[in-house]
């Protein structure tokens, strides 16, 4: 049997106040159909159904002082806590103070987790106990967005595209970029000649071996000249695809 098989749905559980911002995932390529045929579960959950009093408010105005708004631990911690536990739970927050989500992150969520919980902050910040309900913290770059609903999209993205039935050959995860800590070799298709760009003479020339070379040196050199610190770094950057927090 294959060991990347899950006995689950994975189920999506994302806090959001904007929960309508998630529908475009159900007409995503691979994603979309991956939600079609029961192999990942969404749901949403907005704060405001949980806030109390007849304006749902969900916001208040930092302690301290200060420009805008913070988000009320109340709402936020009533949303979690609604939400089923399942067996092999994770519950992320999205926030640009959390560790940048990488390739050996959606490997290790998507193996070892059949239930991703996302809390997506908004405003000018959230109420710093809303910290202590996640494992952990991620965001997507040395960016601050207007709340964490695009993260949670990438990580929805990254994730479930790793589990298994989702892509439909499988084996076109094995060499991606990050995948042995480089980057993914080029790729060419018809016409071999376009606008005075040619495809490499061995792509199509039937020796597989003299392929593979060619395709190991250029994930190689491509590496060196953008990501440097990929090589830099070989153990770190290996050891990350089985990594445990």
């Amino acid at each position: 049997m294959d060991e990347r098989q899950p006995q689950v749905p994975l189920r999506l559980d994302v806090v959001s106040l904007f929960p309508r911002t998630f529908q475009v995932l159900h007409g995503l390529g691979v994603i979309g159909r991956a939600f079609r045929s029961g192999l990942a579960e969404l749901h949403t959950h907005n704060p405001r159904d949980f806030a109390p009093g007849p304006h749902h408010k969900v916001d208040d105005s930092p302690y301290g002082g200060g420009a805008g708004m913070v988000l009320k631990p109340e709402p936020v911690f009533a949303a979690v806590e609604a939400i089923p536990v399942g067996h092999r739970r994770r519950i992320l927050l999205m926030c640009p103070q959390g560790r940048p989500f990488r390739q050996s992150d959606a490997q290790r969520l998507a193996a070892d987790h059949d239930q991703l919980v996302m809390i997506c902050g908004h405003y000018e910040g959230i109420d710093e106990r809303i910290r202590c309900l996640a494992d952990e913290e991620l965001c997507v770059g040395d960016v601050v967005l207007t709340g964490g609903e695009i993260p949670a999209m990438a990580v929805i993205n990254g994730v479930l595209r790793l589990r298994h039935g989702t892509v439909g050959q499988a084996e076109s995860l094995q060499q991606e970029s990050f995948c042995q800590g480089l980057l993914e070799y080029p790729h060419y298709t018809r016409p071999r000649l376009f606008r005075g760009m040619e495809v490499p003479g061995v792509l199509y020339s039937g020796d597989h071996g003299a392929i593979s070379r060619w395709r190991q040196a250029q994930r190689e050199q491509r590496t060196r000249q953008r990501r440097p610190e990929l090589l830099r770094h070989p153990s770190e950057t290996m050891a990350m695809a089985s990594e445990r927090p």
